[in-house]
């Protein structure tokens, strides 16, 4: 059977442990649940328990949180050998 929630946000997972959690559910149920519905593109079991322990500390947001500083870059051996190519 295909998972047929397969396209979705981080956000939209988020969400659904948030909702779960209040109802009651374990991290465990939560994971087997969201599991069937979105397959591979399911958190993992350990990330499920990190939202869970958010939202018991009182968070409420599903958006990550804003951060300060330079965005990371990446610098590959690939890509200096491209530029190195073209010049």
């Amino acid at each position: 059977m295909d998972a047929p929630l397969q396209d979705c946000t981080i956000e939209e997972q988020r969400g659904v442990v948030r909702f779960l959690w209040a109802e009651g559910a374990k991290p465990v149920e939560i994971h087997r649940r969201m599991l069937a519905q979105y397959g591979q593109s399911t958190m993992s079991h350990r990330k499920v328990d990190e939202w869970v322990e958010r939202f018991k500390s009182g968070r409420t947001r599903v958006t990550d949180e804003g951060r300060s500083g330079r965005p990371s870059t990446s610098h590959s051996r690939k890509a200096s050998s491209v530029q190195e190519y073209r010049n």
